[in-house]
């Protein structure tokens, strides 16, 4: 993600708060972006990650998550539980090697770029070299597209473009859990599945993106209150 758009997002998330502030009885419409977005499973949720993929190098036993979606300020996760006992029960424990799970959803058709298909939310147990990244992780499931250090295509989904700006979103307040299609294991003694990942080490979009998320959460709470007390 360039450094433009990137202020863009976050001046568009700043906008909504300030709006969202001084229209306290009328509801307004939501600029967002269409973008792959990188999650840990912890605490059993999903968090928003802070760093970029190669800025982060997941332990054994963890979960990765990828969400493919339609967003705004409001995180949307991946709508599987990151379960690493189901995706990795058939991956042993390997010497000399660490097992991440990792969950990939493409989204709703609703979500889907005009002229795409999003496939199906799948989950894939990775056996690879404990150093590995998560780029690297990601990149042993399927072939990733990278665009100035930005994730913008997971096995050829989309085969074009990278977190473009949309207008007056319609955000569900939830999505309906799915159920994952667990693939075959990844990865062995027998082969690495260490990955070369190209471009340029960019997660910094990730830590705004993080803390100004942090900070509409934050003023909604706020909001909410201030409301109550009018009331």
């Amino acid at each position: 993600m360039t450094a433009k758009r990137t202020v863009r997002l976050v001046l568009s998330l700043v906008a909504g708060l300030l709006l969202a502030g001084t229209a306290t009885t009328q509801a307004h419409a939501e600029d967002g972006f269409r973008f792959w977005g990188y999650y840990q499973w912890s605490s059993s949720q999903w968090s928003f990650a802070q760093k970029g993929p190669d800025a982060v190098v997941p332990a054994d036993g963890s979960v990765e998550g990828w969400r493919y979606a339609v967003g705004g300020a409001k995180p949307r996760v991946p709508r599987a539980a990151g379960d690493f006992e189901a995706i990795c029960k058939d991956a042993p424990a390997e010497a000399g090697k660490k097992r991440v799970a990792v969950v990939v959803d493409p989204g709703t058709a609703e979500d889907q770029p005009a002229g795409e298909q999003a496939g199906t939310p799948s989950g894939t147990c990775v056996v690879t070299d404990p150093k590995s990244n998560g780029a690297q992780v990601l990149a042993a499931v399927g072939p990733t597209r990278i665009e100035k250090g930005l994730t913008c295509g997971i096995s050829g989904y989309p085969a074009k473009g990278c977190g473009e700006p949309v207008k007056d979103i319609k955000v569900p307040a939830t999505d309906q859990p799915v159920q994952l299609q667990v693939m075959s294991p990844v990865g062995s003694s027998q082969g690495s599945t260490d990955v070369d990942v190209q471009g340029e080490t960019a997660w910094w979009p990730y830590v705004v993106v993080g803390v100004i998320l942090a900070a509409l959460i934050a003023g909604g709470v706020v909001l909410m209150r201030l409301r109550r007390t009018r009331a």
